[in-house]
């Protein structure tokens, strides 16, 4: 137990110990500690996920749009295939 008294009292120092117990605070006890770092970064990289992949559907959208607005045959096929239209002189069959 001497031993180990003389090594804190060797090694160890008021200044030491107040910037370990500081560090210690603000790394893992302040509301902006690094666990909640680390969660907010994971949180910001889920959103830039779901951020890219509704810009995508978007893309997707407005170029269907453009294509519904400019020709008339992508107009045609959307309508049939969706929306199951038809000419009045014409059978259709669906097959599922």
């Amino acid at each position: 137990m001497s031993n180990f008294y003389a090594w804190c009292k060797r090694y160890l120092s008021l200044t030491l110990l107040a910037s370990l117990v500081i560090g210690s605070l603000v790394l893992f006890f302040n509301e902006n500690s690094l666990l909640r770092t680390v969660e907010q970064e994971r949180r910001i990289t889920e959103l830039e996920a779901s951020i890219s992949e509704a810009t995508d559907t978007l893309n997707y959208y407005r170029d269907l749009n453009h294509s519904l607005d400019t020709d008339k045959e992508t107009m045609e096929r959307i309508v049939r295939e969706q929306y199951h239209m038809q000419h009045p002189d014409e059978d259709v069959y669906i097959f599922e």
